[in-house]
């Protein structure tokens, strides 16, 4: 597997322990054990952002948040958090316009988008974490291999979060071709979704006869696998060792979205892939640790990020079992 060239943290004096935290390899052994270094790691990246942002530094004083008070785990309730809707209209940075490595926008299909800016640590170090869960779910192939991507065929100057993990995880086993669900047909006409290129592909790769593996968005996917059997088309099989790793969610099709367990029973019988190959996937511009499920389809929080659910009118914290707020926390 390619390895990410190791980028310099910024300020490694004042962010000793994100860096620790952020190199750990293995993402899901010993979590509880972390959680005095990920307490120490969310003091020092409070602290990096407080002096850093003027945004921040009011947001924490408005709160009469004390970061000398965060002395465990328990307490990270009570760090400030920042809606992610904030991004869709404000630009937020904690560090000057040269030392930009990356500018990413949010996927979503309609209104405005977030804007995420990130110096070369950061990306790298979300690419590593990406490293390392593949290699947990022993992903990591030599094996040749072909994609098809159900995300937006990159144009020049692209931005999108998406497209640019989509491609990113091409790295994980050897390109022998590429196919891109959401064609871009120029200026004019923007993307448009591909769905008989996307079958004539599926085709194609059953008689090459090499592992495929299926990166995008649900709800594409699932109108191509609706569309074969709407036409009567005989199922395909694919390589026993093909992979589906889904993410980015319905994108304003959520009318027609199914449940997992029958999304997953339609792509077995019209694909032949197993069902623990099937995954999903969930991250976003704004907070870019990967959660992925396991192959019994739980998803799992690892060790760089701790995981809340807050009441959706008083906002406090929620014990296990109740549905709320998705507050992720990562001093990443």
């Amino acid at each position: 597997m390619p390895k990410i060239k190791e980028p310099i943290i910024p300020s490694l004096s004042e962010l000793k322990s994100v860096s620790e935290l952020c190199l750990m390899e293995n993402p899901y052994v010993n979590f509880e054990d972390t959680d005095t270094l990920f307490v120490d790691a969310m003091k020092e990246s409070v602290s990096w952002h407080y002096k850093r942002n003027r945004f921040y530094q009011k947001l924490i004083d408005s709160e009469d948040y004390k970061n000398d008070e965060l002395v465990d785990i328990d307490g990270i309730e009570k760090v400030p958090f920042i809606l992610s809707n904030f991004f869709k209209y404000h630009e937020v940075k904690s560090i000057p316009d040269e030392e930009v490595y990356l500018h990413l926008t949010s996927s979503g299909t309609t209104g405005q988008k977030s804007q995420i800016f990130f110096d070369e640590w950061t990306i790298k170090s979300a690419q590593k974490m990406v490293d390392s869960i593949f290699k947990s779910y022993g992903w990591s192939s030599e094996v040749s291999t072909n994609y098809l991507l159900f995300t937006y065929e990159p144009e020049e100057g692209s931005k999108l979060g998406t497209a640019y993990t989509d491609n990113f995880l091409c790295k994980y086993a050897p390109i022998n071709e590429v196919r891109y669900g959401i064609r871009y047909l120029g200026e004019k006409d923007g993307h448009k979704f591909d769905v008989f290129g996307c079958i004539e592909a599926l085709k194609k790769f059953e008689e090459l006869g090499d592992p495929v593996r299926i990166f995008g968005f649900p709800s594409f996917f699932y109108f191509t696998l609706s569309k074969m059997k709407e036409l009567g088309m005989e199922p395909l099989k694919l390589n026993k060792d093909s992979l589906v790793f889904l993410g980015g969610g319905w994108k304003g099709h959520q009318d027609k979205a199914i449940s997992k367990t029958d999304f997953y029973s339609l792509c077995e019988e019209m694909l032949g892939i197993p069902n623990e190959r099937l995954r999903d996937g969930f991250g976003s511009v704004e907070h870019c640790i990967p959660y992925v499920e396991c192959e019994k389809h739980n998803f799992h929080i690892p060790i760089w990020s701790r995981v809340l659910i807050r009441d959706v009118q008083s906002l406090e914290a929620l014990p296990d079992g109740e549905i709320g707020y998705l507050n992720l926390i990562s001093p990443y």
